[in-house]
């Protein structure tokens, strides 16, 4: 299965789903920018419930529709630092923290200016953590409907990705319940590199 798929902020579940079931993929970097996606944001299982992470960007009003490749992000606030801390709150006592805990930070530790080299980042640190091969292509042009492709680019907008994925055990599970399709940080922190075989055993 080949497959087209958007570079998102420490992305779902579903998208390492699609990704570790596919032959290759193709990342959609020609599309305009959109609010309230997972491009900038991420979900995760804090000690509250479910959380939202979100990255400031610059908007250009001048210009109006941006290309998401073109998005800058906000420097004005201390995100990183709150994300990261967010992240130690959710998932330090789970068993796997520690052992990623190196490997994720310098995410957050590296000043990038566009939104979509940040996501490249987090998404090559997230398949060496998971022991996952992952070569990829980026698209040159924009299709609405491409041909000979599983088109999985829907899976960036939260609300239309009704994924549902079996259970596995997350830190404040007693407390709150099974909280389905996170970031992969969730699972990552949660079953270490038995991820790997979750992703591959699960259906989209």
């Amino acid at each position: 299965m080949d497959i087209l798929i958007h570079p998102t902020y420490f992305p779902s579940i579903s998208h390492f789903v699609a990704m570790a079931k596919a032959d290759s993929v193709t990342f959609e970097v020609e599309d305009n920018f959109q609010k309230q996606t997972n491009r900038n944001r991420m979900y995760i299982y804090s000690p509250n419930g479910i959380q939202l992470l979100n990255i400031p960007v610059k908007h250009n009003v001048e210009q109006g529709r941006q290309m998401f490749k073109d998005v800058k992000i906000e420097q004005a606030f201390d995100w990183r630092k709150q994300h990261f801390k967010s992240l130690e709150a959710a998932y330090r006592a789970s068993p796997f923290f520690e052992y990623f805990e190196d490997d994720i930070r310098p995410v957050f530790e590296k000043k990038h200016t566009f939104m979509m080299d940040l996501n490249f980042q987090a998404l090559e640190v997230i398949t060496s953590c998971l022991g996952m091969d992952l070569s990829y292509k980026k698209t040159d042009e924009f299709i609405l409907e491409p041909k000979d492709v599983t088109d999985f680019r829907y899976l960036v907008n939260g609300k239309k990705d009704t994924s549902e994925f079996e259970e596995y055990t997350q830190v404040f599970g007693d407390k709150h319940g099974y909280i389905n399709n996170l970031s992969i940080l969730d699972l990552l922190f949660n079953e270490g590199r038995y991820a790997l075989e979750y992703l591959k055993s699960q259906n989209l």
